[in-house]
């Protein structure tokens, strides 16, 4: 589980470290500018590590399943070799959907002044810059978004309904909680993640200005509290709390003597 969770935390900085330093210039500097080498490189890492997220959850949720209902073997089917291999597929398979879209965005003519009604580069705001015909870029965005805003969730949802199945059939209270409790996290980012992007890319066209600031929630917000909400359930950083609050608690008893 760590050691996705340590991919996860890596895609997330990639995410936020392409996106904010530029968006707090822009928001705070006397111009509202990016250069176009910037954009490129934002598109392309934004577009991987994004892809790659996708991939990612789907993947802990088969860690997941693995957990609750084969614990007896989860060292033997989730080997770390398994665990390599599944993460560097994920990351692959972002990688390829960002060279393919990026690039082939790129290629489309740009004419005249390029203004961006968004908060960053990414393929569908370009898209629309293009002042040549985009329809076949349109067509192979859709069709390259389905493993990722559909296939992915998709997968999440159906080995969630064999681990709620297999949480049923725990005798004792306690194991169905402790069961539940161990996949919150995840089920949580999850929705974080896909719920925004999903609601933003199902939204027609009138509604930009709604989508952009959706698209600002899931592409910042969701991994900033992507750590705290991972931290926060693990019992060691509960009790390193507990002890701090504690603390706190005698401290103030003893100015308050």
């Amino acid at each position: 589980m760590y050691f996705f969770v340590d991919n996860l935390s890596l895609l997330d900085l990639g995410l936020t470290s392409t996106i904010v330093p530029q968006l707090l210039a822009n928001l705070w500097g006397p111009e509202k500018i990016i250069a176009s080498w910037e954009c490129i490189t934002q598109l392309y890492i934004f577009s991987w590590t994004a892809c790659s997220e996708c991939a990612l959850l789907a993947v802990m949720a088969i860690d997941r399943y693995v957990v609750i209902c084969q614990p007896l073997q989860y060292t033997l089917i989730m080997h770390p070799w398994v665990c390599v291999q599944m993460a560097a597929a994920s990351w692959s398979s972002g990688l390829a959907s960002s060279l393919l879209h990026d690039t082939l965005t790129l290629q489309l003519p740009f004419c005249g002044h390029h203004t961006l009604d968004h908060f960053f580069c990414e393929v569908p705001v370009l898209i629309k810059l293009a002042c040549g015909d985009a329809t076949a870029n349109e067509l192979t965005l859709a069709i390259g978004a389905i493993p990722f805003s559909g296939m992915a969730p998709l997968m999440v949802v159906i080995f969630y309904i064999f681990i709620a199945r297999a949480v049923l059939k725990f005798p004792s209270a306690e194991g169905r909680h402790k069961a539940l409790s161990t996949c919150s996290s995840h089920l949580l980012v999850v929705t974080m993640y896909f719920g925004p992007a999903i609601y933003m890319y199902l939204q027609p066209p009138a509604n930009h200005t709604q989508a952009k600031f959706m698209s600002f929630f899931y592409c910042i917000n969701t991994p900033v509290l992507n750590p705290l909400i991972y931290t926060l359930r693990n019992k060691d950083v509960q009790t390193a709390w507990k002890r701090i609050l504690q603390s706190q608690d005698q401290v103030r008893s003893l100015e308050a003597r």
